[in-house]
């Protein structure tokens, strides 16, 4: 009896009532209500999705680009040497490995599951523009950079940026409610506080089980390819079942041993895979689609930003543009949280830079080979393979690898890289939601890790069962547009405060 009352007690020492309670609760009902009822959820996704965009889109693309100016603006300004911490404070992680854990969190499976398939499908289908042409490539390019470059980690910065600052320089917890202090003061431990960091929790979860889907239906192709495994979602719900166990594990051990040294290794492993299609595919030619795209997105970049496509509610934009940026928006409270917890006693110049440009070359270079081999295998090798990634996007990269040498051994490092970054993802995830639902404190306990491991596995399973692909993107949107919201309002809040220390 003693035994499991201090169990208990383990539990609920740091547990924040009024955010885990509310949050477990919803996220269960959403679970039971896409599981029994899954034809209803199906359609209620299909509808709520098509209802977002019509009506909100154009508020997604202005946030998205608000949010880079805002943030490139602080990294500027006089309040760059501001250092995350105290005035002596250095960082607690290395360059690389913080590098690694930022690229880990911030993108993971994502970047595999489309690092072909996007190019490929901007190549052949780019909007207002004929496929398939050399002219193409550059249209491709710019929009996968687009899409995974500087506005996805403005966003991720700022809800980080805020968040490190208001909890390592002015000891506040750390859990998005701190970024309403500026505003409310003490009444961030209140009401309003508690619905904040609950809409955190739920966009973690919802964000997180989005790339835990992408991961199973990559990890199911990939088996396929190796051992003949069926493509589908028993296979896929199976897969999220193992690994998520597998997640657990990681989830035990800690911070600084178990994500980690994950991260690390995943992205060794990724440069490993990028370095051997830079060697043994077609070089020259990727490297020219990195520099010509880099220059084309960098040239129609203020266009890009606020193309929104006047009367047209769907369509190519809905599918790309509006998905990612709801994606990203959902997500912002797991890799803000995640890469404030990280980034003690870096400054603010230090960290802006360092997070909007390294993850983003990191990403530009990898599309660019991955997804660039794939267009020259299209356009002149004869390989028809752009249509095989239009029917199923998980199969792009193992398609890729099947052109190159050692073929087996190369499609197993691309599901095991796939594997680790399903881990991290639920790891990181789990470790954040753990955080945010007791309060913000640092170090939570960890049988509530394991509570939120286990459920973003099994929402995961439940949005590929209930509705596929358009299941995982309709979370995302939905949790995102009360997001946006919040993350304008942090910014507006940390600009006062940093001019409110500066006139002190």
């Amino acid at each position: 009896m003693m035994k499991g009352s201090s169990l208990f007690q383990r539990l609920i020492s740091h547990m924040e009532p009024w955010v885990f309670l509310p949050a477990g609760f919803l996220a269960i009902v959403f679970v039971a209500f896409s599981g029994l009822f899954t034809d209803t959820a199906s359609s209620l996704f299909g509808s709520l999705q098509s209802g977002i965009v019509r009506h909100f889109g154009w508020f997604y693309i202005f946030t998205a680009t608000a949010l880079l100016i805002a943030v490139i603006s602080l990294g500027c300004s006089r309040f760059g040497k501001i250092r995350l911490g105290g005035e002596n404070t250095r960082p607690e992680f290395g360059n690389l490995t913080w590098f690694a854990m930022l690229l880990s969190a911030g993108m993971g499976i994502g970047i595999v599951f489309f690092g072909a398939a996007e190019p490929l499908e901007h190549f052949m289908s780019p909007p207002g523009a004929e496929g398939g042409q050399q002219d193409s490539i550059r249209e491709a390019m710019r929009y996968t950079f687009f899409h995974w470059g500087l506005h996805p980690w403005a966003i991720y910065c700022a809800i980080a940026l805020p968040l490190a600052y208001f909890h390592f320089r002015k000891g506040l917890p750390l859990a998005p409610r701190s970024l309403l202090y500026p505003i409310l003061g003490d009444r961030i431990h209140g009401g309003i506080g508690h619905a904040v960091d609950t809409l955190a929790v739920l966009g973690t979860l919802f964000g997180v089980a989005t790339s835990l889907g992408l991961g199973a239906m990559q990890i199911n192709a990939g088996l396929g390819k190796l051992f003949g495994m069926p493509q589908g979602i028993g296979p896929q719900l199976l897969l999220i079942t193992g690994i998520t166990a597998m997640a657990t594990i990681s989830v035990v051990t800690g911070l600084h041993k178990g994500i980690r040294f994950l991260s690390q290794f995943n992205i060794g492993l990724l440069v490993f895979i990028f370095a051997f299609v830079l060697v043994f595919g077609p070089t020259v030619f990727v490297l020219e689609v990195f520099l010509d795209g880099l220059g084309y997105y960098l040239q129609k970049l203020p266009l890009t930003s606020l193309e929104s496509n006047p009367g047209s509610h769907g369509g190519w934009q809905a599918s790309w543009t509006l998905f990612y940026w709801s994606w990203w928006i959902a997500w912002a409270p797991f890799v803000g949280v995640f890469v404030a917890r990280i980034s003690k006693g870096r400054s603010i110049r230090e960290f802006v830079f360092t997070a909007l440009l390294v993850p983003s070359l990191g990403g530009f270079l990898w599309f660019a080979v991955i997804g660039g081999t794939g267009i020259h295998m299209e356009l002149y090798e004869g390989a028809d393979i752009a249509a095989q990634v239009q029917e199923n996007h998980a199969l792009s990269l193992y398609l890729i690898l099947e052109s190159l040498p050692l073929v087996p051994v190369m499609w197993l490092l691309a599901t095991l890289l796939t594997v680790i970054f399903f881990v991290t993802s639920s790891d990181s995830g789990s470790l954040v939601n753990d955080m945010i639902s007791s309060g913000g404190h640092r170090h939570p306990p960890r049988a509530q890790r394991l509570f939120w491991a286990i459920t973003e596995g099994i929402v995961a399973a439940v949005l590929l069962y209930a509705g596929g692909l358009q299941a995982l993107q309709t979370a995302s949107l939905t949790t995102g547009l009360p997001m946006a919201v919040f993350l304008l309002v942090a910014v507006w809040g940390l600009f006062r405060s940093l001019q409110a220390e500066q006139n002190s």
